[in-house]
C-alpha cells in the first residue's frame, strides 16, 4: 500500500502497549497491575470482553485496580490495556547527538563544588578519543607530608646521623611514621615522582665548618646533599637538600646529617618547625 511520509522504522521506533490479564473468582475485587496508571482514563478494562465504564466500574490507587463489583469467575476473563503508557525503547543513532544538541550551560549550569575535590571524586577525560572517568586524586599533589623536631638533636663529627623528625605538621595519607622510624613510606598504588625537601638549622659550629644533609632512600644515601660553610660569629644558620626522585610503593625516605669538624656539636640541630623541617609530596 502506498503512503506519503517517512517510512516507519518498526525495529527501533515501534512501541507496544502494555497489558495484563486476570482470572475472576466471583468474590475478588482488587487486582495488582504491573504499572501504576495516573488516572482511570489511562487504561481500558474489559470483563468478559465487555469494556468497563471508567467513571463507575472501577477505581485506581497506585498499581491497585479495584472493581465496584466482583467480576465473575473465569480464566483470564479480565484484561487491562494501558492506553497512556507506551512501553518500548528508541535507539538514538550514532549521529543523533552533536555539539549543538547540548545546552550551552551544560557545565556552568550545574551546582558548583565549593570545596577541594575529594580523592574519590571523579572527572571525565578523553583517553585518545575514548571518554573515561578518573579519580581526582590523580590530579592532586598527594600523598604530602611535613614533619619537624620536638627537641634539639646533637650531631657527631664526621658521622651520618639520622635526624629525628618526630612530630607531624600534616600527613595527608598517614604515610609518615613519626613515632618509630621517622620516615615517609610510599603508600600502595601511589608510586611516581616525588619532590622531597629538608631544611636543618643550627647555631653551632666554627668558621669554615661544613654541614651536610643527606636524603636516604631505602636506607641508602641518594647523594643529594647540601653543604654550607659557616662564616659567621653568631645567629642561626640553615642548610638544606631538595630533590625530585622516582619512588615505588613501599619505598621509604629518611634524613641524615653530619658535620665535618673536630668536635661534636651540642645541640647541633635546632628543633622548631621554622628552623628544621622535612617534607615532600607526589608530583602530578
Amino acid at each position: 500500500m502506498a503512503y506519503v511520509g517517512t517510512p516507519i522504522d518498526t525495529t527501533n521506533q515501534f512501541q507496544s502497549l502494555q497489558g495484563k490479564r486476570f482470572s475472576g473468582d466471583g468474590s475478588t475485587t482488587a487486582f495488582t497491575l504491573d504499572i501504576a496508571p495516573s488516572s482511570v482514563f489511562d487504561i481500558e478494562v474489559f470483563v468478559e470482553n465487555v469494556r468497563q465504564d471508567p467513571n463507575s466500574a472501577y477505581g485506581i490507587s497506585g498499581t491497585t485496580l479495584t472493581f465496584t463489583g466482583a467480576p465473575p469467575s473465569g480464566t483470564n476473563n479480565i484484561y487491562v490495556v494501558h492506553q497512556a503508557k507506551a512501553v518500548g525503547t528508541i535507539d538514538v543513532p550514532a549521529s543523533g547527538v552533536v555539539p549543538a544538541s547540548l545546552a550551552s550551560n551544560i557545565i556552568s549550569g550545574q551546582t558548583a563544588l565549593a570545596a577541594v575535590p575529594a580523592a574519590t571524586d571523579e572527572l571525565l577525560i578523553s583517553d585518545a578519543g575514548t571518554i573515561k572517568r578518573i579519580d581526582a586524586q590523580f590530579f592532586q599533589n598527594t600523598p604530602a607530608f611535613m614533619a619537624r623536631m620536638s627537641a634539639d638533636q646533637s650531631i657527631s663529627s664526621n658521622t651520618n646521623t639520622k635526624v629525628d623528625f618526630d612530630t607531624e605538621v600534616f600527613d595527608t595519607d598517614s604515610a609518615y611514621d613519626h613515632s618509630t622510624n621517622q620516615r615517609f613510606t610510599v603508600p600502595s598504588g601511589m608510586g611516581g615522582k616525588y619532590y622531597i625537601t629538608c631544611t636543618l638549622g643550627t647555631d653551632d659550629g666554627n668558621e669554615g665548618s661544613v654541614f651536610v644533609v643527606n636524603i636516604y632512600k631505602n636506607g641508602s644515601n641518594e647523594g643529594e646533599s647540601s653543604y654550607n660553610r659557616i662564616q659567621r660569629t653568631s645567629g642561626v644558620l640553615s642548610f638544606d637538600a631538595h630533590t625530585i626522585i622516582d619512588l615505588s610503593a613501599g619505598d621509604y625516605i629518611e634524613i641524615y646529617a653530619r658535620h665535618e669538624t673536630a668536635v661534636n656539636l651540642q645541640p647541633g640541630i635546632n628543633s622548631g618547625e621554622f628552623r628544621s623541617r622535612f617534607g615532600g609530596f607526589k608530583l602530578t
